[in-house]
């Protein structure tokens, strides 16, 4: 989905002009819509909702404002829309305060259909803002018959690749096709997609900025599209339009299939097809109302001869500059040398044998791999408009430092752990080859570590034209998760400017900020946004370095509230979660990965596969999105049915891929307990998502599922005195989390678990599903002083020993790598320094610590409630003693900013306009608070709602507020320590 360019971007600020202030009465509001989007972006082009959802923020001065009512008007043209008529909807005056998610109700929007609107709001006393800014959509092609275009390739009579001791790297290939505008080009738009991932060319210039279009889906359902306005790129005349084309995921290799000897014929490529394919469509509209359309089709030229040699995503991109030729995509080019197009279909397909694991039938056996024949030939896909955020550049980095090495080699440290690719600068003679290796870490004798990229050579390569003014390269169908990169072959010891980072990620903006008096937690919070970063790139995967980087759901589901509170990831997980519900095993079952390309041990995983309903539920409580809720509502029924199919006396399986608590530090917690708490926590989400929309049967039969695991859960596991029957920090946390115990139980419980990891030497024990709900269970049963503590240790295992070993980014393990041991703790290959997962404490940070949360889905209601650790807590460091944190939420920003001195806690708070907030703090009485000044009740529409245990809690409309509270935070009753 790119945003609009060109005549549409003349149209639109035209409209921007025009409209803006039409229609304000002379008695104008306070309130001011801003920020409109439509399906959570910003003037996106070629959506295939019918019923798209537009939302806006409004914003006021003056505190305690609202909206009462809103106004929408959607017309065909910027002109009408400048005149205030809706031709395609007039909402008329809604009583609502709602701004999000507003389901677009007007006439039937076709194929290609342009739509621009814009919002009046009205304040709280019923005067009306002036009219928004305009914003715009336009719809993509709705019917197959739309497409005119053909799938096309090039040919291919290279046997089904069968080695697994050598790489298969072959070319990207070139398309192109010269065409004539014979008339004066009112609007142009270019439609494309592919089996494989492209690169679109018109007139010798680059269509739009994104990278791996059109992303990865499961070819075999379903394949994305993109839709680019090039009014600005067709001329008068002659013109030409150009392709790149490479396998991508579609035909590349995948995954850890190489390491694991499955997937086709073993070699973990070709995972979908054999061929990869592309389909490009453009329509020209020109100003007398005549159309044309050029489409992909065997009239086309393509060559394998160009200057990309090799390009695999994980493998990575020769480029040879001495085949290079500017002009290709121009529409002088003399192609008589290429060959013709051929339509995939046309293609025959070969014979090969794919092999995965398989299921046992016997209880108690492990699954085994088999292999199965299978046709690897043309599938055209149902066609999707791209709903996820494109991945772009969007930060470049300098290198802090070259390391010249003995073998001439130089490694140039880049200062951060980040995924992408590079771009390189250089000088040599015609052929000379320049070799590029990129790596995490370095070995402690200065070496480039790349065992941890396992069979993912990650290696790019570049053939110098011979320029004297020097050349550059970027790699474009291949990235990379690195922080040093190697360099071979230079000619001069290099400047640092010879190499300059390019940060690669689905381009979700980010939203928030986060400061506090702990130097490690800030340099931990970019670390976690750094690693977020890096792997969010098209689906939320698992490590952007070695052969893997596939969508783990079980990282994911750990993960997704806290990506919530970094980044705008809306539309980010409405896109993979198609991936999720399609790759939905027969028995019902999520998988452990996202897209499903191949089975490797079970098909399934305790944790990993309950993500199919978690992430779903997250999505809806940040962005109060039902939308998702519906569509993934069938899949998730499926699920649960599967969920009860395997309960035996209302307790979990007992098999399955044995994750667990991945990476759990000496203390194993049973799959079946883990499983069974998952399918509560699942029963409940169901059950409340089902109430969302409307399913109040549902909604019982959930609450009733629950209900039975929950008692089952008494029965077996909770002891009288408060003892669980697993005694491992990571059940004491999971049952605390998913309310498993009963309420009497509850302190009694939570002392058990601030005993046992005070009696493990004030560490954590929990692995990938124990650390991300242990934190903010101990802040909610009164232990918040340990679990501050904990953020802030620097001993095995904590987020501040991996920091003081150097990270700049979250690792897999907290021991990945150690000054003292270097690598030699774990296996190498098992390191991977970008994953997120232990990251996920930075919803605790923002929810607990800063203390901002959504009372309910969306935002609409807001709890301010930070948790400050007591003065004396921490034996090991100074406690945190101000924090300064902001969230951009769907409604518009929320900061909280607070600082505690001497027992005085001071405040700071922003409430968006159009929500309120509950702002809990610590005090000792009523007489000592004092908002912005002054008592409580002298502030408009303030108000104590209740003081109970040092807590007050205060009814506050939207605004801006300084709170203090004096004598607040007592001294600490018990001083924490990790040190030996």
């Amino acid at each position: 989905m790119v945003n609009g360019s060109g005549t549409h971007r003349v149209l639109l600020v035209l409209c921007l002009a025009l409209g803006a202030g039409a229609g304000a009465s002379a008695d104008t509001g306070v309130v001011a819509a801003e920020r409109l989007r439509t399906e959570y972006h910003s003037n996106p082009l070629g959506i295939d909702q019918i019923q798209p959802r537009l939302s806006w923020i409004v914003r006021s001065d003056e505190p305690g404002q609202r909206q009462s009512a809103y106004r929408v008007l959607v017309a065909s043209t910027p002109e009408l829309l400048a005149a205030d008529t809706g031709d395609l909807w007039d909402t008329g005056r809604v009583e609502s305060s709602q701004t999000a998610q507003i389901v677009y109700g007007g006439s039937e929007l076709g194929s290609r259909a342009r739509c621009f609107w814009k919002v009046q709001a009205w304040d709280h006393q019923g005067r009306p803002s002036p009219w928004s800014e305009a914003a715009s959509w336009s719809m993509g092609l709705l019917d197959d018959a739309d497409w005119s275009a053909s799938y096309i390739t090039h040919e291919d009579k290279s046997p089904v690749f069968k080695k697994t001791k050598q790489l298969y790297l072959p070319p990207a290939n070139q398309f192109r096709k010269a065409f004539t505008a014979g008339k004066q080009v009112k609007k142009a738009t270019l439609y494309a997609t592919a089996l494989g991932i492209y690169e679109l060319y018109l007139n010798g210039k680059r269509v739009g900025d994104a990278y791996f279009a059109p992303g990865w889906s499961d070819y075999n359902q379903r394949a994305y599209y993109q839709t680019y306005d090039v009014s600005e790129l067709v001329g008068d005349g002659d013109n030409a339009l150009g392709i790149w084309l490479a396998e991508g995921w579609y035909s590349g290799y995948v995954g850890f299939g190489l390491l694991t000897g499955i997937g086709t014929e073993k070699t973990g490529r070709a995972t979908y097809g054999k061929t990869p394919s592309v389909m490009a469509q453009l329509e020209i509209e020109y100003t007398d109302g005549s159309r044309e359309t050029i489409g992909t089709d065997d009239s086309w030229r393509v060559t394998s001869d160009g200057p990309i040699r090799a390009a695999d995503l994980l493998m990575g991109e020769e480029y040879d500059a001495t085949r290079e030729n500017s002009a290709w995509s121009t529409a002088g080019f003399d192609a008589t040398p290429w060959g013709p197009a051929i339509l995939a279909e046309d293609v025959p397909a070969a014979d090969a044998t794919f092999y995965e694991f398989v299921n046992p039938k016997k209880h108690g056996e492990r699954p085994k791999v088999k292999g199965r024949p299978v046709k690897l030939g043309f599938k055209r896909p149902r066609l999707e408009a791209f709903p996820g955020n494109p991945v772009r550049v969007t930060e470049e980095i300098e290198p802090i430092r070259v390391l010249p090495r003995p073998n001439g080699a130089y490694i140039f440290d880049l200062g951060q752990n980040f995924a992408g690719v590079i771009r390189l600068k250089v000088k040599g003679p015609a052929g000379h080859r320049i070799g590029l290796r990129y790596g995490e870490m370095l070995h402690p004798d200065g070496r480039l570590m790349t065992e941890n990229l396992r069979k993912a050579r990650a290696q790019d390569a570049y053939l110098c034209k011979g320029d004297p003014a020097g050349e550059t390269y970027t790699p474009r169908f291949t990235f990379h998760g690195f922080q040093y990169v190697e360099v071979t072959g230079l000619l001069a010891p290099p400047q640092p400017s010879a190499v300059t980072g390019l940060v690669l990620h689905s381009d979700t903006p980010m939203v928030s900020t986060f400061e506090c008096s702990d130097p490690m937690v800030n340099k931990l919070f970019s670390n976690i946004r750094w690693t977020q970063r890096s792997n969010f790139i098209d689906l939320p995967t698992d490590c952007p370095q070695r052969d893997e980087r596939m969508g783990w759901t079980g990282d994911a589901q750990i993960y997704v509230n806290a990506a919530t509170y970094n980044a705008d990831v809306a539309a980010f997980f409405t896109k993979w979660m198609r991936e999720l519900m399609e790759s939905q095993r027969p028995s019902g079952v999520f998988p452990g990965y996202a897209p499903y390309p191949f089975q490797h041990g079970w098909d399934f995983g305790s944790a990993w596969c309950d993500a199919g309903v978690i992430c779903p539920w997250t999505i809806w409580q940040a962005y109060g999105d039902t939308r998702i809720i519906e569509e993934c509502w069938g899949p998730m029924t499926v699920y649960m049915d599967w969920r009860r199919s395997t309960l035996k006396n209302g307790l979990g399986i007992t098999q399955g891929n044995p994750w667990g608590d991945w990476l759990s530090q000496g203390a194993r917690t049973p799959f079946d307990y883990i499983d069974t708490v998952y399918a509560a926590q699942s029963a409940r989400m169901m059950s409340e998502m089902a109430a969302a929309i409307g399913r109040q049967t549902e909604a019982e039969e959930y609450a009733r599922l629950l209900d039975r695991v929950k008692a089952s859960f008494i029965k077996k596991y909770v002891g009288e005195d408060g003892t669980l029957g697993i005694e491992t920090q990571t059940a004491y946390a999971l049952a605390l989390s998913v309310d498993l115990v009963p309420e009497e139980l509850r302190p009694l419980v939570a002392t058990k678990l601030a005993d046992k990891i005070v009696d493990n030497g004030a560490r954590m024990s929990t692995g990938f599903i124990g650390t991300r709900p242990l934190l903010p269970v101990l802040s909610a049963t009164g232990n918040n002083d340990l679990a501050a503590f904990l953020l802030q240790s620097h001993e095995f295992p904590s987020w501040g020993y991996e920091i003081d070993q150097g990270a700049t980014s979250i690792w897999e393990r907290w021991d990945s790598y150690t000054r003292e041991d270097g690598f030699g703790r774990h296996n190498a290959a098992m390191n991977s320094f970008s994953h997120y997962s232990f990251g996920a404490v930075c919803e605790w940070m923002f929810g607990d610590l800063a203390g901002i949360r959504s009372d309910g889905p969306g935002y609409e209601r807001i709890i301010i409630r930070p948790q400050p650790p007591a003065p004396g807590s921490n034996g090991d460091h100074e406690p945190i003693d101000w924090v300064r944190a902001s969230y951009d939420s769907i409604r518009g920003p929320i900061k909280s900013a607070w600082s505690l001195k001497e027992g005085r806690f001071e405040l700071r708070v922003q409430i968006p306009t159009n929500t309120t907030a509950t702002v809990i703090l610590p005090a000792a009485d009523e007489a000592s608070i004092t908002v912005d000044g002054k008592a409580i009740d002298s502030v408009q529409g303030v108000s104590l709602v209740s003081l109970d245990n040092g807590q007050a809690a205060i009814a506050v409309p939207s605004g801006a507020y300084r709170f203090v509270s004096t004598n607040a935070v007592p001294a600490a009753t018990r001083t924490f320590s990790a040190k030996p």
